[in-house]
C-alpha cells in the first residue's frame, strides 16, 4: 500500500483543497439542508474530472444521509418528500447515463449553469404554504433525479419547491434532506451499475468523510440559532456564489 494510494492519487496540495471544499460545503449542508453538491461539484470539478466530482459528491451525500436522520424524518414534510423521492429515484439512472456520454468541458459548463439557475429560481415570487399539485411534485422529482445522476445536484428543483412556499426552516430543511438522501442512494447504485463509479472514487469519499461529518455537525449546531430571514438569505448567497465562482473559473 503506497502513499499515493492512501492519498487517493491526489497531491497533498490538491487533497488539502478538496478537504477544505468538502468541509465548507458540509457546514452549509448542515445549516441550510443543502449546498453540498451545489458548492462542491462545480469547484471540485475544476481540480478533478467532472464525472469524478459528481460521483464523489453522490457518495458523500450517501455517507451524510444518516447524520441526524431521526430529526430529519420527524421534521420533514412526508406528503411531498416521499413522492418526490420516488420519482427522483426512478429518473436518476438516466442522469448517470447522460453524464457518461457528455464531454468534460460541456459537463463543467452545464453544472455551472445549473448552479446559477438554482440561484435565479430563488427570485421567483413565493407561494403560500399549501402543498403543490401532483404535476409540480412529479416534475420536481423527475428533474431532481436527472440532475442527481448528471451533476449530483437535486437541489436546483428541490430547493425552490420548498423555500418558495415559506415553510418553517426546520420543515424545509428536513424535507430537502429526505429527498437528497433518497437520490444519493439511487445515484450511488446507478453510478456503480453503469460503471461511472469505482473503488478509487469510493476510497476518496471515505477519505473525505471526517471533513464531511465535522462540517455537517457544525452546521447543525448553528441551525436554529439563525433567524429565518438570515437563513433564507444564506441559501440565496450559497446558490449565487457557487454558480458564479464556477462560471468565473471556466471563463479564466
Amino acid at each position: 500500500m503506497t502513499i499515493d494510494w492512501l492519498l487517493g492519487g491526489l497531491s497533498l496540495s490538491t487533497l488539502a483543497i478538496a478537504l477544505a471544499l468538502v468541509f465548507g460545503a458540509s457546514i452549509m449542508r448542515g445549516l441550510t439542508g443543502f449546498g453540498l453538491a451545489i458548492i462542491l461539484v462545480p469547484l471540485l470539478g475544476l481540480i478533478v474530472e467532472p464525472a469524478e466530482a459528481v460521483v464523489i459528491s453522490i457518495l458523500l451525500q450517501l455517507l451524510a444521509g444518516p447524520i441526524g436522520l431521526r430529526r430529519i424524518l420527524a421534521d420533514g414534510e412526508r406528503a411531498t418528500a416521499i413522492p418526490i423521492s420516488i420519482a427522483a429515484i426512478l429518473a436518476t439512472p438516466f442522469g448517470v447515463w447522460l453524464l457518461s456520454v457528455t464531454a468534460p468541458d460541456v459537463a463543467r459548463l452545464a453544472i455551472a449553469l445549473l448552479a446559477l439557475a438554482a440561484f435565479g429560481l430563488m427570485f421567483v415570487p413565493a407561494k403560500e404554504g399549501a402543498i403543490p399539485g401532483r404535476k409540480e411534485t412529479l416534475a420536481t422529482g423527475i428533474a431532481a433525479g436527472v440532475l442527481t445522476g448528471f451533476a449530483s445536484m437535486p437541489g436546483p428543483p428541490v430547493v425552490p419547491f420548498y423555500l418558495r412556499r415559506k415553510l418553517p426552516p426546520d420543515v424545509a430543511r428536513a424535507s430537502m434532506l429526505m429527498v437528497f438522501f433518497a437520490t444519493a442512494i439511487a445515484g450511488s447504485i446507478a453510478s456503480f451499475a453503469l460503471g461511472v463509479a469505482n473503488l478509487h472514487l469510493l476510497w476518496l469519499s471515505v477519505l473525505f468523510y471526517p471533513a464531511l461529518y465535522i462540517g455537517t455537525r457544525l452546521g447543525e449546531m448553528a441551525f436554529g440559532k439563525v433567524s429565518e430571514p438570515v437563513w433564507r438569505t444564506l441559501v440565496g448567497i450559497i446558490l449565487g456564489v457557487a454558480g458564479m465562482a464556477a462560471m468565473g473559473r471556466l471563463l479564466n
